[in-house]
This record gives C-alpha cells, structure tokens and sequence, in this order.
C-alpha cells in the first residue's frame, strides 16, 4: 500500500499529458465501411462536439474522431496515446502528408503488438511535423464491449516517464504477487490444505488478469499473438472468478454445512470455466453480457457464502469476507466501464490492481492463521496418542519402552536408573470435598509439581487413575533417589492457592534401582516367572510394594534396596 501511495505522488509530480478528448469531434459510420478520403471529405457539419469522455455501443459500427491538433513545440517530438484503452480492437490513425496523401498508423487487439505502429501498453501514434500537425483522424472499432474514447496529447519525454512509472509499479505488483504465490504453495505443502492451493490459484489468475487488463502482456509475453491479446482480458476474468468462488468453498467449508449449497457452489465454478470456451469461439454481445452478469452474481455469491458460513459458525469466513473487500470495493469501476456507463480512466484501469495488491497479502495473513489454528488442534488430537488427555504427562507404553531402553544401557554399561512409583494419597478427600473437577485439578498440580522436581531427560507419566511413575536416567546412585523421593514429598505439601481450602498432595513413593535384584525369593519367582517384559514386571512389582505401603500411614516413602 505504502508502494502504491508513493508510486502515486511521484507520478503526480512529474509532467502530465494533455488531455484533449474535449477537442475531439466524432462522427458513426454505422456501415463500417467508409474510407479516409470519403471522411475527410465531408463537412464539419458531419461531425458532433465529443465535449467530454464518453462511451460509445457500436455493435459492429465505427467510430471517427476529428482532432484539431494545436501547434507545439517543433524541438520535441509529440504523441497522440489512448492510455487506458488497452483493450480496443482496432485503431487507425491518419495524418495528411506532404505528398498529398495520408500516412496510416495501426494499433489495437486484433493486430499483435509487434506489428503496431509504436509498440506500447496502450495505442500511441507518433505525430508528423509537431511544428504544425493539423487535423488528425482515428478510426476505432471495437465489439461486444463499449468503446470509450479518452485521447492525450503527449510529449515524448513525459511518454517516457509515465512508461517508467507504469513499469515500475506493474512490475513490483507482479514481484510482489509471484512472491505470495510462492508463499502460498510452501503454505500448502506445510499444512496439505486444499484452500492453499486454491489461493495459489487463484492469485496466478488475478496476475494474468492485471498483466493482460493493463496491456503488459501484449506487449512483453505474447507479442505476436493477436487472438490471445483480444480474448486474455475476458479469459482471466472468467477463470478468475471461477477460481475464488471455488477459494471461498475451500476456506468457508461450505460442503460440511450443506451438501446441496456445495455442489451448487461446485456448478457455479466449473460454469466459469466453460463459459471460457464459449466466449472464445463466440464473442457476441450476448455473450459478453452473459460473461458480465456472471461477475456481478459472483461478487454477490461470495460475500453470501462468507456471511452465510460465518452465521454456521466459521470463523474465519468473516475474516475472508473482510479480506475480499479492497477488490469488491474497486470491481464497480471496471464493470461500469465493460456496462459502457463509466469511461476511461486511471481508476478504471488501476482500481482493481491496487485493490488486489492490498487484498492478496490480507487472504494469505487470514489463510496462515486459519492453517496454524486447525495445526494446532490436529496436533493435540495426534498428541492423544502418546500424553495423558488431563495432565498431559507421557502415556505407559512410551514409559515401558523408555524403560526398556534405560535397562538395557545400564546393564551395557554397568550403572543402575531408578523408578519411581508416586501415589496421590489424598486424592479422594479432595473429591469429597468440592467434587470431581477439584480431585482433577489435584491431579494436574500434582503433575506439574513431579515434572518440575525430575529433569528434562527423566519421565515422568500417570500409570493409574491417582498414581504416577517416574523414570530416573542413570548412572544414579540409591543415596540421590532416596533423597529425589524425600523431595517429592516435601514439594506436595507446599501449599497451592489453586487447591480447596488448606489442604495440600500428599504423595506416597516407592523406588527402586533397575536393573533388579529381588530381594525375596518370592519375589524373584515373580519377577522370573512373568510372561510380560521385565519393565512390565517392575512397574507392577512397584505397584504392589505401594499397595503394601498404604497400610502404613504414618511411612511416606520406601526404598527397595538391592540385594548383592
């Protein structure tokens, strides 16, 4: 916005052309097939004051304009340009020459650009003898569309300027917007949603509408190629629209709310598309009206399905709608002019560029938060597979594994881990006394208390509905655990503003030294007989020395010591 603003000021500081329409007289040849000499042999009295820009329906006619040129200065070579007519079908400019005839210059659609008489983005013709050029006829044609007559008069230097300026700001939007698409693409290749690549779609059809519209195609990517440089505008515009209808479906996720607005949306879209074939092979009036009517009820469709999916509780369809607004608020330039009841000009030309180029970066922005959002609850429902859904601690399975792994380097290498069975005491009094949700709350504090006394490489995950199991990376000696469980202790009956009243955790531990020694021969029985995994053995010979503890309440903590 910032590159258009001052893009802007420096093009109105430099030197303006000079708009000489007002000048103009113009006559219809509603037979289209009246010559130069037939023209220029009528009298004035043919011709009308033009008096101010105005468009003209044709339909298959042609129109001629009579410019009393002024005299200028002969030091510098002048132009006549129709600058905001890039989209005309053809124009003839004839000036009488010194040997009696008439020199004849060409531009226009249905004349590739390399064949124009001055290659530019719009028809410009170089004027003879500037000291004194006289009268000046342009024969223009131009069908389905209305034909909107705008002439200045320019000096070849401020010609070149205003190609600078052009240039400069057409060229940093179509950098700006390849950027994006680029963007867009990483966006979808990141996050594998469909509503990416429908705005990576539908910004490459934004960009050819803007190169085709302001005549910037035609005049560096298909040169030679007339058919293409005629029919690209009204293309565009149709695969434009087709493709954010089919945007908005994406993000508005229309087909979860209502499978019959979905497929009439899908219809709509895939009309557009068509309809391009159509108007390719037949350009008609009817057509060219049909392709118009068709803007105007997708303009109005897309801010429907936007409000209408926001109400079904989409979010981020009222942010879309927000998001299309710098182009729905610059789409009634161009379309009064195409409806002939706007003509020529910078906005009509430039209203939707500027729009667009403040709408692309707005709808990435909306698309990047809506794909970071829906990341993050996949990410917490992919989580559920491996964290505990209330304390977010590690699920058993990945304990057990852990703990396999820790076994297996202690035996490699000769130390001993340790593992650490911690129980709630005072889960159930907390229950009783404010309900489910305060015994809940216990349980999350108490997690986060034993994740916090435990380093980040121990584990620490919630085995049973009010027990916890701890894994101590070694080397560790029985002297530090002893010690680490003392701890637990203390840190649970630190006092908690978020706990009911006075009350504080109570925690009860058991510990033991992997890989183990039993003490008993029962116990070595049980330990040797187990059909499960030896972490499976020791977590559950954990559990029952906890058990075992429970009729002792006045012990808090035990120590299963190894026996050599």
């Amino acid at each position: 916005m910032l590159f258009f603003a001052w893009a802007g000021n420096a093009q109105s500081a430099s030197p303006s052309p000079q708009d000489i329409t007002a000048q103009a007289r113009f006559w219809i040849d509603t037979t289209g097939q009246a010559t130069i000499e037939t023209v220029s042999a009528q009298g004035e009295d043919t011709f009308e004051p033009l008096g101010k820009p105005r468009s003209f329906k044709l339909q298959g006619a042609v129109l001629w304009l009579l410019i009393d040129v002024p005299k200028l200065d002969a030091r510098e070579r002048m132009y006549l340009t129709l600058e905001a007519s890039a989209f005309t079908d053809r124009v003839d400019l004839y000036q009488a020459s010194t040997d009696g005839g008439w020199k004849r210059q060409q531009a226009g659609d249905h004349i590739p650009v390399a064949q124009w008489a001055l290659q530019d983005r719009a028809p410009t013709f170089a004027l003879e003898d500037s000291a004194s050029p006289g009268p000046v006829w342009l024969r223009m044609e131009n069908r389905p569309t209305p034909l909107s007559a705008r002439v200045y008069l320019i000096s070849e230097s401020e010609l070149q300027k205003n190609r600078h300026w052009a240039y400069l700001m057409i060229g940093g939007y179509l950098g700006f917007g390849l950027l994006v698409m680029f963007l867009g693409w990483v966006h979808a290749r990141l996050y594998a949603d469909r509503a990416f690549v429908a705005y990576v779609v539908y910004v490459a059809c934004m960009l050819g509408f803007q190169v085709s519209f302001t005549g910037l195609g035609g005049l560096f990517f298909w040169s030679e190629w007339a058919w293409w440089n005629n029919a690209a505008p009204a293309l565009f515009m149709l695969w434009l629209t087709a493709s954010g209808i089919w945007f908005v479906r994406e993000v508005c996720a229309i087909s979860r709310h209502h499978r019959g607005i979905d497929r009439f949306v899908v219809g709509w879209s895939i009309f557009g598309l068509l309809f391009s074939l159509v108007y390719t092979l037949n350009s008609t009036e009817t057509a060219f009206a049909v392709l118009s009517l068709y803007g105007l009820l997708s303009v109005i469709l897309s801010i429907a399905l936007c409000f209408w999916a926001w109400r079904q509780g989409e979010r981020y369809a009222g942010w879309l709608l927000l998001g299309f607004l710098p182009v729905h608020l610059a789409y009634p330039f161009p379309a009064l002019r195409s409806a002939g009841m706007l003509p020529d000009s910078w906005a009509t030309q430039y209203a939707v560029l500027i729009g667009s180029a403040i709408e692309i970066p707005l709808l990435l922005y909306i698309l990047h938060r809506r794909a970071k959002h829906f990341n993050e609850n996949r990410t917490r429902m992919r989580a559920l597979d491996s964290t505990d859904p209330l304390t977010g601690l590690t699920v058993t399975p990945v304990l057990r594994l852990r703990l396999r792994d820790a076994i297996k380097r202690a035996r490699r290498y000769g130390h001993r881990c340790a593992v650490l069975m911690v129980e709630l005491a005072n889960h159930s009094e907390f229950v009783a006394l404010d309900g489910r949700e305060a015994g809940d709350r216990a349980l999350v504090i108490a997690a986060a208390k034993l994740s916090r006394v435990v380093r980040d490489v121990d584990t620490v995950c919630r085995v049973a509905d009010t027990r916890f199991a701890i894994l101590v990376e070694g080397p560790m000696r029985s002297d530090q655990i002893k010690l680490l469980a003392q701890h637990m202790v203390a840190k649970g009956l630190e006092q908690t503003s978020t706990l009911p009243g006075e009350t504080s955790l109570r925690f009860r531990v058991v510990s033991a030294m992997p890989p183990m020694n039993p003490g008993t021969q029962e116990e070595a029985e049980e330990l040797e007989g187990s059909q499960e995994g030896e972490e499976r053995s020791i977590l559950r010979h954990l559990s029952k020395k906890l058990d075992e503890l429970a009729n002792d309440p006045r012990k808090m903590v035990l120590h299963l010591e190894q026996q050599r």
